[in-house]
């Protein structure tokens, strides 16, 4: 009586194997690549600024005319679209959840996927996200940018 022997599979059964393997794991790290948690993405999760009162966010000579900046730690983005205008606009991206990164002639732009939008309004000037930045209440006490 002979016992059966397990089958041990041939070196192209295991290179397919490898190989599927590999595709598996690329398309992972493909799709990773537009999660929430890219780009700042989990950090931007939580209240918006001002949510639970008003907020100084930085100091308003910091924000030129026709331009903005983005304050990480409370997630807004402010502008001076006009002299001695100001508005604030939360800094998550409506298509993903990323955290917009900077302000660059007249445009608030998104690093994830490729969204712009306007400093005036946060409209959105190019997609892929659907919708424009909410905007916050935002004004200037003694040289102070409070937002809330």
């Amino acid at each position: 009586m002979t016992q059966p022997t397990p089958s041990t599979p041939d070196r192209r059964t295991v290179l397919r194997g490898v190989a599927a393997a590999g595709a598996v794991g690329a398309a992972g790290v493909a799709l990773s690549a537009c999660s929430k948690a890219s780009y700042g993405g989990e950090k931007a999760a939580g209240d918006q600024a001002g949510a639970k009162g008003p907020v100084t966010v930085g100091k308003a000579p910091t924000v030129a005319v026709g331009a903005g900046k983005v304050f990480d730690d409370s997630r807004v983005v402010v502008t001076q679209p006009t002299k001695d205008v100001y508005k604030a606009f939360d800094a998550r991206c409506p298509h993903q959840g990323c955290l917009v990164n900077k302000v660059e002639q007249g445009v608030i732009k998104c690093p994830c996927h490729g969204s712009q939008f306007s400093v005036t309004d946060g409209s959105v000037i190019r997609g892929p996200a659907a919708s424009g930045l909410p905007e916050l209440p935002a004004k200037v006490v003694d040289g102070d940018i409070v937002v809330g």
